[in-house]
């Protein structure tokens, strides 16, 4: 496995990396067993940054990873581990808005901690930008549990470009982490540019299309009932087959690489800045190898170009949230009251 650096204070961590989001909810039923045989196949394969967060289960994914340290002493040592706040749900899941408030970044932390069964996290990040709190104040917060020795690096998800200039002002940002792949690039435009101005590294979550790229999802019958995706508008009944067209479209430029999907995907993906890193997600051991696979495959200026083609002439149907979620996309805060 190779491994980047992210930002500018010297996290390394793999090209590949592992979203566990998925291992406890959102993309339907799992089995403890089988999760815990991919986490222990990563550590194996060198993909050993973890993502996880207190939404995700809520709260059981952390639990989870929590699990897996107890059960494999040296394991915790081995993996740089991340891990968010903001997104706040109740015990029965719903969704009860974003936190960035200083005191709470503080007990989300502590909460955190205590069910990953750490003394330290690796990499905390505020998961969506709280649109009521300014930046400075929950940045601020984060700083602190640094100086704490409770958090090495701090990071955002889904943050503007002005928003990221804020809070690079008040404590170094390690990585900024938000939807990026062959069907989602928004943010090549303003996003990637001002990480770069910044020493930003930058964490690219659904490299793979929510595992739509992967060619693996032919129809929405193939998803489980409970699973988010099926509210999800680009794969709604009217979108679904027409984005299929792309899968199918990366298929045959894959076939002709002699690789799978999910490496061109992949591989595209790493091509496009030195300091990116992919976070996968997967339940099989099987697709773990074949991500990390992918950081060997090198993409020629044809290939890229191809690519660029292909994607230049398709367009994607549907919204890559459903509109409930969309305006926390923003990832604006107000400014800070004098």
């Amino acid at each position: 496995m190779q491994n980047r650096t992210l930002g500018n204070q010297g996290l390394a961590v793999p090209a590949v990396g592992l979203g566990c989001m998925g291992m406890s909810d959102f993309y339907g039923d799992s089995e403890e067993s089988a999760n815990m045989a991919v986490l222990a196949s990563a550590l194996e394969l060198g993909v050993t940054f973890w993502d996880t967060a207190d939404m995700y289960g809520p709260w059981t994914n952390e639990e989870l990873l929590g699990r897996f340290f107890k059960q494999h002493p040296g394991a915790r040592e081995q993996v740089q581990l991340a891990t968010k706040f903001a997104n706040m749900r109740n015990a029965q899941g719903e969704f009860l808005g974003v936190n960035g408030r200083p005191e709470y970044v503080k007990s989300a932390c502590d909460a955190s901690l205590q069910r990953l069964g750490v003394e330290t996290i690796d990499l905390y990040y505020q998961h969506r930008v709280d649109p009521q709190v300014p930046i400075e104040e929950t940045v601020g917060a984060m700083a602190e549990l640094v100086a704490a020795g409770k958090v090495r690096y701090l990071g955002l998800s889904e943050a503007s470009a002005r928003t990221l200039r804020r809070a690079s002002a008040v404590h170094p940002i390690t990585a900024l982490q938000s939807e990026y792949s062959l069907w989602s690039r928004d943010v090549e435009t303003e996003i990637l540019p001002t990480c770069r101005e910044l020493g930003i590294g930058f964490v690219a979550y659904s490299p793979l299309g929510r595992g739509f790229l992967t060619g693996a999802i032919r129809s929405r019958e193939d998803l489980d009932a409970n699973d988010w995706r099926l509210n999800n508008p680009r794969f709604s009944a009217e979108n679904f087959h027409l984005n299929l067209q792309l899968v199918e479209a990366v298929e045959a430029l894959s076939a002709d690489k002699v690789c799978t999907p999910a490496q061109l995907a992949l591989a595209w993906l790493l091509s496009r800045d030195p300091g990116l890193v992919a976070i996968p997600g997967t339940r099989s051991q099987g697709r773990l190898a074949e991500n990390a696979g992918a950081v060997s495959l090198q993409l020629t200026a044809d290939d890229l170009a191809s690519l660029d083609g292909l994607l230049a002439s398709f367009e994607v149907l549907g919204t890559r949230y459903p509109a409930a979620a969309v305006s926390l996309l923003a990832g604006d805060t107000p400014e800070v009251s004098h």
